[in-house]
């Protein structure tokens, strides 16, 4: 027997069988009660499906939540991956009182009044209070400190949900008093494991005498994106709009299925971390130049519904830093896109960006321009601002000309070689060499047109033009 827990709501303390939220009368809701994914969430740890890694036996977390040793945690996963439900299994598995919210509906002092009821249980009986928060990543940074000194002291152990990367949603202090669990997108053998149980085992599916057709059960599955709540929501509509035939079972094919869905959810969040992933892999594959990959997320950033003007600048990035000089005439692209799309508009204007996004990948590949800049950067922020040479100063006044500014300077177009004796460095600084051509593309000739005038420069000033060692660092290969 799973050792008794305890629930707090309010100013009342009362004795349950383990259930998560106050008023729950029954460890699962029975038939009509509510959604099917609410009747079927597991109740132990032997019924929970997926996520291996971190629940499989003798794992960290599993131990921890078998012997009621649970510490502050932070887990993290896509919706539908079981994270909610876990918490609803420690609430059966744990001594501790148990305490859910969310922090779409809670708010600070709401949470503070909890956390202070915790430490005046803890001082009168010893007791500790495990406190779940749902969606910890709404609450804002104010709201994570209050929680900050009841972790520190024990009187509440956090089990914080989120779907968004806590190194970005949860503040550094917060997150270094709690365990990250990551959990995974569940797979297609999980998620048909869930279906098969919910047809066999929930009191009112199982009434409607169903006969799922593969090809339905496996659009579901590829459809659900391996979230368990969106695979079992789609198979009870499908099967309340089933007519039950003649034989009084229900049929459900692709066709019911496909109803019930409507239209595939894309798992996207303009402002979360999968904004970044997505942009992320779209702008390396067209660094890789794979115009397949490229145009998939595309296509995948374009369904999540992300502005259109927020890919266009990140294309035209794409232009200078990854094709540069290799095609100039690819920023040109990227200008004339944005134009094109603003006169077309949506949904035509997708084809512009799509067009731009195969364009990009197919071009010749050149960061010279971008290590070329990088490197100017480092040195002027690494090196003092040395004053401008004299005999490039203009010297609009009498005075000016007096004190030598433009004195000495030679008009490149009077010297046979078309360039000047006198360096346009500082003395100080010395000759520089930041920008190396590679040999892609139309860069190539630049190149070829670089190393002439490279040694015109060397014979006429009797210098050697000596490379310098090109930057390393991730940031300026564009990491």
């Amino acid at each position: 027997m799973p050792p008794e827990s305890k629930e707090f709501k309010g100013d009342s303390l009362r004795e349950t069988t383990g259930e998560l939220f106050p008023g729950q009368t029954s460890p699962r809701p029975q038939a009509g009660e509510g959604p099917l994914a609410d009747r079927m969430r597991p109740l132990t740890l032997e019924e929970f499906v997926g996520q291996e890694d971190l629940m499989g036996t003798g794992s960290a977390l599993r131990r921890m939540i078998e012997e009621d040793r649970l510490s502050s945690v932070i887990f993290w996963g896509p919706p539908g991956s079981g994270k909610t439900t876990l918490a609803r299994i420690i609430a059966r598995n744990t001594g501790s009182v148990f305490l859910s919210y969310s922090a779409v509906t809670s708010g600070l002092k709401e949470m503070r009044e909890v956390m202070s009821k915790a430490r005046e249980i803890r001082y009168r009986s010893g007791q500790r209070t495990i406190l779940f928060i749902d969606e910890v990543h709404r609450f804002n940074k104010a709201q994570q400190d209050a929680f900050l000194p009841f972790v520190e002291s024990g009187d509440v152990v956090l089990v914080g949900a989120t779907t968004e990367n806590p190194s970005f949603e949860v503040n550094s202090a917060l997150l270094s008093r709690s365990a990250v669990f990551v959990f995974k997108q569940l797979g297609e053998d999980e998620i048909q494991r869930i279906i098969l149980r919910a047809l066999e085992r929930d009191p009112e599916l199982s009434s409607f005498r169903i006969d799922l057709e593969k090809e339905a059960m496996d659009f579901i599955i590829s459809s659900s994106d391996g979230d368990a709540r969106r695979a079992l929501n789609t198979l009870e509509i499908a099967a309340l709009m089933t007519s039950t035939g003649e034989n009084g079972r229900k049929v459900v094919g692709i066709k019911e299925v496909q109803g019930a869905l409507q239209k595939k959810h894309s798992a996207y969040d303009k402002d979360g971390e999968e904004h970044y992933n997505l942009i992320s892999a779209l702008h390396k594959s067209i660094r890789g130049s794979d115009p397949d990959a490229s145009l998939y997320w595309l296509a995948r950033m374009l369904e999540g519904g992300e502005d259109r003007r927020y890919i266009l600048r990140r294309l035209a990035r794409v232009a200078v830093e990854d094709v540069g000089m290799a095609d100039p005439a690819a920023l040109i692209q990227a200008a004339a896109a944005r134009e094109a799309f603003d006169f077309m508009g949506m949904p035509e204007g997708d084809l512009v960006l799509a067009q731009l996004t195969v364009y990009l990948a197919m071009a010749p590949k050149s960061n010279s321009l971008y290590v070329a800049f990088g490197s100017v950067l480092r040195d002027i922020r690494e090196k003092p601002l040395f004053p401008v040479p004299l005999h490039i100063r203009n010297a609009p006044t009498s005075l000016m000309k007096g004190l030598g500014y433009g004195a000495g300077y030679e008009y490149s177009h009077d010297m046979p070689s078309k360039v000047s004796q006198h360096s346009f460095f500082p003395e100080e600084l010395g000759e520089r060499v930041y920008y190396h051509p590679s040999k892609e593309g139309r860069e190539k000739v630049i190149g070829e047109r670089l190393k002439e005038i490279r040694e015109k420069i060397r014979k006429a000033r009797g210098k050697n033009m000596s490379n310098v060692q090109r930057p390393t660092s991730n940031e300026e290969k564009g990491e």
